[in-house]
């Protein structure tokens, strides 16, 4: 595990990791629950580094969920847990975030642009694409700590630019006229 930059802490048998325990990914992404012969397997939760989580039943390393089974929750930062269907948040009809359903919206006057309040501050130049800042010159995307997380492909650097918040202001609507 050292070589891939995992970590492991709990029941072994013969070895392998077996009962319970927490597995950790290189990405801080951090699985508690139960393992049999080196793989998820049983009840456990995914934690990941923004603070979401996913609760579900494993086999042999392979959510229940990815199965169709339907054995799993996701749950989003703020608390906001994820249904398939009825899905009533951010509809065409209530375009509210999370935060202002459960807290209210803010004066008028005040906007709220993203559903963390104050939103992120974005590096100038970047975008803030929901797992990090992505700088279109380099088609680089990082962490919120600014460590490496991939490069853009094509497709995700036109979708970003189309669609995620920026780090500066820019003029829009119709040209003024003098």
């Amino acid at each position: 595990m050292e070589f891939c930059g995992s970590s492991y802490d709990g029941d072994y048998n013969n070895g392998r990791m077996e009962g319970r325990g927490e597995y950790t990914l290189p990405t801080e992404t951090r699985y508690v629950g139960e393992m049999k012969d080196g793989t998820f397997h049983g009840t456990g939760v995914l934690y990941f580094p923004n603070g979401s989580k996913y609760e579900g039943t494993w086999e042999k390393g392979i959510s229940k969920q990815c199965m169709c089974w339907l054995q799993g929750k996701y749950t989003f930062a703020d608390g906001l847990e994820y249904q398939e269907s009825d899905w009533e948040y951010c509809n065409g009809h209530d375009r509210r975030f999370y935060t202002e359903i459960c807290n209210g919206l803010k004066p008028a006057g005040e906007s709220q642009l993203t559903n963390l309040d104050p939103p992120r501050a974005i590096p100038e130049g970047c975008y803030d694409c929901g797992d990090g800042f992505y700088d279109p010159q380099r088609r680089v995307i990082t962490d919120y700590q600014h460590s490496f997380l991939r490069n853009a492909d094509d497709g995700e650097h036109e979708w970003i630019v189309r669609t995620c918040r920026k780090g500066w202001d820019e003029v829009v609507g119709p040209a003024s006229r003098s």
